[in-house]
């Protein structure tokens, strides 16, 4: 029983679906004045199991290339610990259920959830091999947790929920493709294709570099919004303005670093530095609300 609970918290990723479902957390707290914990509690299981049967339905798919990579043979469908059928029985179950828990906060929560999975499991997992266009397709459903909070909270997309979807969108550029230059080796193994140029070269460093330097500006527009005539209810003062703009300087060193260097210290760096960017940008929005407004 040990070892199947063991299979089954890797085929749905329990680590990453519980760091998507953080996004969701702080979108939804931004969002509200009073915390409805019946609302939140829904959020974060539905959220969870909907991301939890991406990753479940993307492992039975690949169940082949994950053969073929040293990172993922060791999974419980490739090492042949679990069978598809299982598998996709597991995951079927988590969308669904899911999907009906974000349902019953609201519709559009659960039309978001439901885009996020077939998105990611459709359309994402199967391009990842054709074209390295599959980071942009997935940077769509890897967005949603965040404002899907706002969305659970308010019922409503505007240019706050906009905003945040804005931010993790752009966020993925610089972070998967870090990975990527990390795991080039092993992704030829499989012919999964990420890298935008194909090669761990200065263009992919470039497109890197691109992304990371247009996060900054996004990521402080609830500052600029009063001042260029937008009514938004999500806002920030100075102090959290400055404070992520000086995150974003630190992002933006770390992607400059990987296109002097192109290496794959660099791309480490790159990784790791934007592990750090978005929850602290996310705690930042919190503490700017909560203690500094």
């Amino acid at each position: 029983m040990k070892n199947k609970i063991k299979d089954y918290s890797q085929l749905a990723k329990l680590r990453l679906s519980s760091t998507v479902v953080f996004s969701a957390l702080v979108g939804y707290l931004l969002a509200v004045d009073q915390v409805d914990f019946k609302i939140l509690f829904m959020l974060l299981i539905g959220g969870f199991m909907v991301v939890a049967s991406s990753n479940g339905f993307n492992q039975v798919y690949e169940k082949e290339t994950d053969k073929l990579m040293n990172r993922t043979k060791q999974r419980p469908i490739p090492a042949g610990r679990m069978q598809s059928s299982e598998g996709l029985l597991f995951s079927s179950i988590l969308g669904l259920i899911g999907i009906l828990i974000l349902y019953y906060i609201n519709a559009k929560s659960a039309m978001f959830g439901a885009a996020a999975l077939v998105l990611y499991a459709a359309v994402y997992t199967p391009l990842k091999t054709v074209s390295p266009i599959a980071v942009f397709v997935g940077a769509f459903p890897g967005a949603i947790p965040f404002m899907l909070g706002w969305v659970a909270a308010t019922n409503q997309f505007g240019i706050e929920s906009g905003t945040l979807f804005a931010i993790q969108f752009l966020w993925q550029f610089p972070h998967f493709w870090a990975i990527a230059w990390m795991l080039d080796e092993d992704y030829k193994k499989a012919g999964i294709r990420m890298l935008p140029s194909g090669m761990k070269d200065e263009k992919t460093a470039f497109q890197a570099m691109l992304y990371t330097i247009w996060l900054i500006p996004v990521s402080i527009m609830p500052f600029v919004f009063p001042y260029i005539g937008i009514e938004s209810k999500l806002i920030l003062t100075p102090y959290g303005a400055l404070s992520i703009l000086l995150m974003g300087v630190y992002l933006y060193k770390k992607s400059a670093l990987l296109l002097k260097n192109c290496d794959h210290s660099s791309a480490k760096k790159l990784m790791f530095g934007s592990l750090v960017y978005l929850p602290v940008i996310q705690i930042i929005y919190l503490i700017d609300k909560y203690v500094l407004q």
